[in-house]
């Protein structure tokens, strides 16, 4: 049985939060395959690959293989078409971190604002857009040759 639309797309939502704090940044951008992504306040658009080398360059990953961040995905507000086979969703984020030399606390808040598509039964992201920066904490731990 397959899952109602706004689960699958909640899910990829969560899914991506869980696997950039795992430290598993390649199957995070697999999530983008099929997206585009805007990344700067300058209009910048990437792919999946581009995605993820910008996450391998400025994503500080410790000993441990992961980033020592808890990402935080709530308040998703969704729309969806189910016959078009489309659907949007604007969500917000808060980023906590913790690490040896630093105790949990908020780095940053923001909002996504993300669009599907459903393929063969399967939602998949086909744009986000990074920009909606919101609320910004001490990054100096968890994102390194990174300016906003």
């Amino acid at each position: 049985m397959s899952l109602p639309a706004h689960v699958q797309i909640g899910n990829l939502l969560y899914r991506y939060a869980e696997l950039i704090d795992d430290g598993q940044l390649a199957e995070a951008a697999a999530l983008f395959r099929h997206a585009r992504i805007q990344t700067g306040a300058s209009g910048s658009v990437v792919d999946a690959e581009g995605l993820l080398q910008l996450w391998q360059s400025i994503i500080r990953i410790y000993p441990c293989g992961t980033p020592r961040t808890r990402h935080m995905v709530t308040n998703p507000i969704m729309q969806i078409d189910e016959m078009a086979g489309v659907a949007s969703c604007r969500s917000c984020y808060t980023v906590l971190q913790a690490t040896e030399d630093s105790p949990l606390q908020p780095i940053m808040t923001g909002r996504y604002r993300d669009e599907f598509a459903c393929v063969d039964g399967v939602w998949r992201f086909t744009y986000r857009d990074y920009t909606q920066v919101g609320l910004i904490g001490d990054l100096s731990r968890h994102l390194q040759n990174f300016t906003l």
